[in-house]
């Protein structure tokens, strides 16, 4: 088991992120919100601190914290270090430096992990993975992805991605998936056209919306997608 979680790379985003990524409104973020793939964000955490209702699963959350923690600490300073090797394809903006940026995301990822351990025995974290997820249908009015479909477009093949996105509104009213591009891409994912073409002659309403987000070059667009009624 400890050989597969080190395989995982941890690098979790805040809510101040997701909300930015997808175009969360305050009224969103008072609904059942599942974070599909949340690995150490904090997203979860300070949504259950305002009193809200939000579910992550992943399948690193089958690892005690200790052992999250601890591959959090191997990881991160090649992530910063990744990010100054390639500053050029980022927008340093609301994110200042490479420095700023393995603040934050630390500051998110402590975030998680001093929640992990009672959010587990709560249900806040759940074990779980695309493309089948154990929720019931429409258990959440909203599903969110961050930086796993589209992101490893060379990795998951089209028919993937259209099961997972077919299951995110299985489980949910609406599904929301941000980036749109391939890890280090400036261009859409070569999947997107194809996943929107196809779900739409299923009946699922697709649309590309800008968000109030971008530090990937080229990645201020979120996919929202809603199934057959």
């Amino acid at each position: 088991m400890a050989r597969i979680l080190d395989n995982v790379v941890p690098w979790g985003r805040s809510l101040g992120e997701y909300a930015v990524m997808f175009d969360l409104s305050p009224a969103d973020m008072k609904t059942k919100i599942l974070d599909c793939g949340g690995g150490p964000a904090s997203f979860t955490a300070e949504i259950h601190g305002r009193g809200g209702h939000a579910v992550a699963c992943d399948p690193s959350y089958a690892f005690p914290a200790g052992d999250i923690r601890r591959r959090v600490g191997e990881v991160y300073e090649t992530m910063v270090k990744s990010a100054e090797l390639h500053r050029e394809r980022f927008v340093w903006k609301e994110i200042e430096s490479p420095e700023h940026l393995g603040r934050l995301r630390m500051d998110a990822m402590n975030r998680f992990l001093d929640d992990f351990p009672a959010g587990i025995s709560e249900g806040r974290y759940r074990v779980a993975e695309l493309p089948s997820l154990p929720f019931p249908d429409r258990e959440f009015d909203l599903a969110v992805c961050s930086h796993f479909l589209f992101t490893y477009s060379d990795l998951f093949p089209l028919e993937f991605h259209v099961e997972c996105v077919r299951e995110l509104c299985r489980v949910a009213h609406e599904a929301r998936i941000f980036p749109l591009l391939p890890n280090f891409g400036t261009e859409h994912s070569p999947h997107l056209s194809a996943l929107t073409r196809l779900l739409a002659a299923e009946g699922y309403r697709c649309e590309v919306v800008r968000v109030p987000h971008e530090f990937q070059k080229g990645g201020n667009e979120m996919l929202r997608v809603a199934g057959p009624k």
